[in-house]
């Protein structure tokens, strides 16, 4: 069957954006540009949203792709912003569906507030630009193009270093919710609760045991173990915390566009051959339309 060939690169990425949220190509020019990188099966995972994922599908299907619905949760651990991908669930689950509108609300409000703490700094105000630039709620990265466009920094990654990074006067922590939320969202529209690029949120190696412990003690049951830009070591390590923890396996790029090829789609090593991957546990439906593929 197709579904036990999906061992890594170049047939399946599970994390990704689109124009839907900070990306910058759209639903269906990431699909192309997926299929053009030889994915076979595609998770689109904007951050608090699904607008993008009916566009994706027509795309997948018009390619004979496999599209699996996706999303990127924003939320907190102990004060510290945490990311869980939802993959495979119903996106017209009312609670969801419900959930997700808060976090737009959410994601409206910090655009406002980053761009009163630019102005406070002296900077003229970019919200409209920013806005201008998102095909959904404006983001760090769509400020920071517009801060380029009003020539304010010659580069997004200086407006990064100086204005909108981790710990600069636009690095706004929202109001997201509970890490136990989150998970309970995707799982009660029948998805699979992912804990997104485990490495990236710089935690020592017992706090991320604590990490992957509450995670799964509110139902989360997967973890990517391949993210892009990741080392070996770091691949082996969480290839072992999954296998102890009794999750399965994901993986994705975390693709946002063009211009930076360690974070290409479908550009991902073999997952390592002693984890359960999580397609072999998606739902009755989608296994079917994997093996279909064979």
């Amino acid at each position: 069957m197709f579904a036990q060939d999906l061992t890594g690169s170049p047939n399946v990425d599970l994390h990704c954006h689109s124009t839907a949220s900070d990306g910058t190509l759209s639903p269906t020019e990431v699909v192309t540009r997926a299929h053009e990188q030889g994915v076979r099966v595609l998770a689109l995972t904007d951050h608090d949203t699904v607008a993008g994922i009916g566009e994706a599908r027509a795309g997948a299907d018009a390619r004979g792709m496999v599209l699996i619905t996706g999303i990127e949760l924003s939320c907190l651990w102990r004060g510290q912003t945490i990311h869980v991908v939802g993959l495979d669930f119903d996106s017209e689950d009312s609670d969801l569906v419900a959930a997700v509108e808060g976090q737009e609300a959410v994601r409206h409000q910090r655009a406002r507030t980053i761009d009163e703490r630019l102005c406070q700094k002296g900077l003229p105000s970019v919200l409209a630009d920013a806005q201008a630039l998102a095909a959904g709620v404006p983001g760090r990265p769509h400020f920071a193009q517009a801060l380029v466009e009003r020539g304010v920094v010659a580069k997004s990654d200086a407006a990064f270093r100086r204005y909108l990074g981790n710990g600069r006067v636009g690095d706004i922590k929202a109001c997201w919710p509970d890490l136990s939320d989150a998970v309970q969202w995707i799982t009660h529209a029948g998805g699979k609760a992912v804990l997104a690029h485990p490495r990236k949120y710089r935690l020592t190696n017992n706090k991320l045991r604590q990490l992957i412990g509450a995670f799964t003690g509110v139902g989360g049951s997967g973890i990517e173990v391949l993210s892009s830009g990741q080392s070996p070591h770091d691949t082996t390590y969480l290839a072992r915390l999954c296998r102890e923890s009794g999750c399965t396996a994901s993986g994705g790029s975390d693709f946002h566009g063009p211009g930076r090829p360690w974070c290409e789609l479908g550009k991902l090593p073999q997952l390592p051959s002693e984890v359960d991957p999580v397609w072999h546990h998606l739902s009755d439906n989608t296994r079917r339309r994997l093996e279909a593929l064979s």
